[in-house]
């Protein structure tokens, strides 16, 4: 029985490690096309965007880092298999070091959205919502599963790829 119940409590311990502010999203969930359209609406109002880091810069009193937003998953891990949905800027009071918060980094930001600023890409000046950070989560890589395992499993012929029953090859086999 001690036994059991000691299972049990691991499983409910293990059963998430992103902060709490990360896993949920706020109460009204504002999107980031929703604030982009009108940001003196939204003003204040609490925000968990995500994305991909594109720039970090360490100014004397705070960090800004430069986001490209995709929509999220359940999670909060940014979607990045689909269309992102433009830029903003993260402000964080906390140094964040560009070694750690780098390029190409998923990032997930729980915060307050505090305006906008303007930023010149190229030639064209684009209006950025600026979230003020509350909590701030890099997303570990994903590490891509093999096509197909080259090893020994049952199923599948070592080496063409082809699954197999018991009874002989499954469909088109090697001609020796």
């Amino acid at each position: 029985m001690k036994i059991l119940l000691s299972l049990i409590l691991l499983l409910l311990t293990a059963c998430s490690n992103l902060p709490k502010a990360i896993e949920d999203p706020p109460a009204i969930d504002i999107s980031y096309p929703q604030a982009s359209a009108d940001i003196s609406r939204y003003q204040g109002s609490p925000v968990r965007w995500g994305g991909v880091i594109i720039d970090v810069q360490n100014e004397q009193s705070y960090t800004r880092l430069q986001v490209m937003a995709y929509p999220l998953n359940c999670y909060g891990r940014p979607l990045r298999d689909k269309p992102h949905q433009g830029r903003f800027y993260v402000d964080s009071n906390e140094f964040l070091d560009p070694a750690i918060y780098a390029k190409e980094q998923e990032i997930t930001v729980a915060g307050v959205l505090n305006g906008d600023q303007e930023l010149l890409v190229g030639k064209k000046p684009l209006r950025l919502p600026v979230i003020k950070a509350t909590t701030l989560h890099l997303w570990p890589e994903y590490e891509p599963l093999p096509y197909y395992y080259e090893g020994y499993y049952p199923g599948y012929y070592r080496y063409y790829g082809y699954p197999y029953f018991w009874g002989g090859y499954y469909g088109i086999y090697p001609r020796y």
